[in-house]
């Protein structure tokens, strides 16, 4: 795989820069309880606005391409 810039260009294109649990869950084709559990443990980092998770696209690229230098 390419670099995370590379891929972002490539992938999720039709979803925004900032994705909700619901968006994470469609992105990875999981769970809703597992997508929680990705963003609590870290797994993938996200930020934490009121009640709702925000998770950068560029996170979750990075996860699936096993690239973690954020």
């Amino acid at each position: 795989m390419g670099t995370i810039k590379e891929n972002y260009e490539m992938m999720f294109t039709s979803y925004p820069d900032l994705v909700d649990i619901n968006q994470l869950k469609e992105m990875l084709g999981i769970g809703i309880t597992l997508a929680y559990r990705l963003v609590r443990n870290k797994t993938i980092q996200a930020l934490k606005v009121g009640r709702q998770y925000k998770i950068p696209k560029r996170n979750v690229i990075a996860y699936l391409t096993n690239q973690n230098e954020i």
